[in-house]
């Protein structure tokens, strides 16, 4: 069930399967799903009708992303988390998140690891690393979208983000180019999560990272890197896939997230 979920000084769209008849029938963990950056939460259709089977799922789209409004005051994105955690009374969940989605997982099971039972990543990010980001591809966006040119933006990301695809690639540029412009009209909204990359081997949770062979070679370094500082988390190699795994490589991620939950408590 589709609906609005209040927020600190805003709002952000979210859908309940559970108010569509699934999920909570299985007694299954509950699930939420957190899209990254290059993608609102229509990242997860490929995959969603598998995790449904056996779950109750909800996943929102971050301010300006989809559905939801554009930021109109600063935000966290892990505070924002757990506003929708506690909007639909939910106190211990497993937590499927991509890139973007990674960081904000992270800092909540950081911050607050009663709620996480189970964290599945993908290719994710984390706050306090040093690198992860191309100033190259920065300046060069920047320069687009001063330009207003927005086909030479979204081919910029399809090169940087979107390695594995062939031909036109219509999917994952369809998904780039509607959110493209959060990239800039959030960015003085955004208020960055404490660092995380030095405090992952704090984390007590079961725990799966996939990163993509066809990534960015940066960030599939820094997977590597937040992998082996995880105690005890399991490091899976997407052969096929870039930083648009559910994109790429559905069926695999699918399964990686259904055990991760397994083997939660």
């Amino acid at each position: 069930m589709e609906q609005m979920v209040a927020v600190r000084d805003g709002e952000v769209w979210a859908d309940d399967s559970e108010g569509e008849g699934g999920g909570s029938r299985t007694g299954g963990l509950p699930l939420v799903l957190l899209h990254p950056g290059v993608g609102d939460s229509r990242i997860w259709d490929p995959v969603l009708p598998r995790l449904v089977e056996r779950h109750r799922v909800i996943r929102f789209d971050v301010r300006g992303f989809g559905r939801s409004p554009a930021p109109t005051a600063k935000y966290s994105m892990a505070e924002d988390l757990a506003a929708v955690l506690d909007h639909f009374g939910l106190g211990r969940v497993a937590l499927a998140a991509s890139s973007m989605g990674g960081a904000a997982a992270l800092n909540l099971a950081l911050a607050d690891p009663a709620r996480v039972a189970a964290l599945a990543l993908l290719v994710p990010g984390v706050t306090g690393y040093e690198g992860l980001a191309s100033s190259g591809f920065t300046a060069e966006a920047g320069r687009l979208a001063e330009a207003g040119d927005m086909d030479g933006l979204v081919a910029l990301a399809l090169r940087t983000f979107g390695a594995a695809g062939r031909g036109g690639d219509a999917e994952a540029a369809a998904h780039l180019r509607s959110v493209i412009p959060a990239w800039f009209t959030n960015q003085p909204y955004q208020v960055p999560d404490a660092p995380a990359f030095d405090r992952l081997g704090e984390l007590a949770v079961p725990c799966v990272l996939a990163l993509g062979e066809k990534d960015q070679p940066q960030v599939i370094r820094c997977n590597e890197e937040m992998a082996a500082r995880i105690p005890g988390c399991r490091l899976i190699r997407l052969r096929d896939s870039d930083h648009l795994p559910t994109l790429r490589e559905p069926e695999a991620v699918a399964r990686l997230i259904l055990d991760s939950c397994e083997g939660a408590s």
